[in-house]
């Protein structure tokens, strides 16, 4: 059974930085990449960042050059670097396998305060 468990959000200043972690059980990111989405109050889910079993990584553009996503293949665990944060970066970030959605899981809370 597929288990995904987000972690490392907060309350954060404007250009601060966060690390989120995912640790994931039951399937393996190193053969299914991973992603990072998000969603804001009243707006839908959206993808964030990703990177696909053989290493590539795209961003969405609200956050290239200050989101960085990496993965531990022995950990099974993948990651969120997140700097020069803004007030639209609040969120709940959530992960998932990039090939194919699973269950996902409770997320991870993100506040930017101004």
């Amino acid at each position: 059974q597929v288990q995904l468990v987000e972690s490392g959000g907060g309350l954060v200043q404007v250009g601060g930085s966060l690390r989120l972690s995912c640790a994931a059980s039951g399937s393996s990111f190193r053969f299914n990449g991973m992603a990072w989405y998000r969603q804001a109050p009243g707006k839908e889910r959206e993808l964030v960042a990703s990177i696909t079993g053989g290493g590539f990584t795209n961003y969405a553009d609200s956050v290239k050059g200050r989101f960085t996503i990496s993965r531990d293949n022995a950990k099974n665990t993948g990651y969120l670097q997140m700097n020069s944060l803004k007030p639209e970066d609040t969120a709940v970030y959530y992960c998932n396998y990039y090939s194919s959605l699973r269950s996902w899981g409770r997320g991870t809370q993100v506040t930017v305060s101004s």
